[in-house]
């Protein structure tokens, strides 16, 4: 619970992140995928920090397997702040960002707050800023450049808006003209919302065909669909967070027909895993990735160069 120390939230049983043994082993199998694709590190451009009594919201939501999730989820990193902090790097993880994103308005600028702290106080953090569908959006997504956001994250799922909401259209014409990217969950996985799916987005990029949008999950399940956009739109990039892992292949198989046209796109994808939030081991993210057999160059384009390049580190 929110509030509750280390030490408690231990003896009652809720830290599930690997220790021991257990967190040897997948170290060194991490350690082992970057040396059989020749990476010393990898930048992961899809975690979550946040508040922790927001953070803890949202596990427990996972926990009750809510309408959004659909299914039993264990969290496998569930442990405090420095302990996730210290369990990436140690993955070998030099750079990630702290999506964190608003389900009602009058979150936005307060989490955009707390990011900014959180990214002054972690350096190896990319200053992550999020939005909603809300009269303040313009201010929000001002204030937040001006304290330095490199990459915002726009939960339309979530959030339950319209991405061309009439609020936003001015937002998106800020980000666009700025070049920071914005890591979307915009597919309608796990479960279809409203405002979901490609159509929405293709009406977005069709006003502002600048935009540097980033779609979280390669756009799950609707893979094909947002393939397309990012072929016809040379801004658009996709992130592979939760993609080709058991957990998702049971349910939302990307299609082995595709792969060849996501290898055309290797300079514009992007890795992403969803960690803490997680069912699964970090190590699995990473092989399910080589299990597509698009080659280390891909895959070293994907863990590490062409997030290196978009943020110039």
């Amino acid at each position: 619970m929110a509030g509750m120390s280390h030490e408690t939230e231990r003896a009652r049983g809720r830290e599930t992140a690997p220790d021991g043994e257990r967190a040897e082993e997948e170290r060194a199998r991490v350690a082992e995928f970057r040396r059989r694709v020749g990476l010393t590190h990898l930048i992961d451009v899809h975690t979550h920090f946040m508040p922790q009594r927001v953070l803890t919201k949202v596990w427990a939501y996972f926990d009750a397997a809510g309408p959004l999730v659909g299914r039993p989820w264990p969290i496998a990193y569930r442990a405090d702040e420095e302990r996730r902090l210290e369990v990436l790097r140690a993955f070998g993880v030099r750079a990630f960002t702290s999506m964190l994103y608003p389900h009602k308005p009058g979150m936005a600028r307060w989490l955009n707050d707390w990011a900014a702290d959180f990214a002054a106080r972690t350096p190896d953090c990319l200053h992550t800023a999020t939005f909603f569908a809300e009269p303040s959006a313009l201010d929000d997504v001002r204030r937040a450049l001006g304290q330095g956001a490199r990459v915002f994250k726009c939960h339309i799922q979530v959030g339950g808006f319209d991405p061309n909401d009439p609020l936003l259209e001015k937002v998106w014409g800020l980000l666009a003209e700025s070049g920071v990217p914005v890591v979307t969950h915009c597919g309608s996985g796990p479960v279809p919302a409203a405002h979901t799916g490609p159509g929405p987005i293709a009406v977005l990029l069709a006003g502002h065909p600048r935009l540097r949008l980033v779609v979280a999950h390669l756009g799950m399940p609707e893979y094909t669909e947002f393939l397309d956009l990012a072929e016809r739109h040379e801004r658009v990039m996709l992130d592979t967070t939760m993609a080709f892992t058991g957990f998702t292949e049971s349910v939302a198989p990307f299609p082995r027909s595709e792969l060849p046209r996501l290898a055309e796109l290797g300079d514009r994808v992007l890795l992403g895993t969803d960690f803490p939030n997680i069912p699964y081991g970090y190590a699995e993210a990473l092989e399910a990735l080589e299990r597509t057999g698009l080659g280390t160059a891909w895959l070293r384009a994907v863990c590490h160069d062409n997030a290196a390049r978009l943020f110039g580190l």
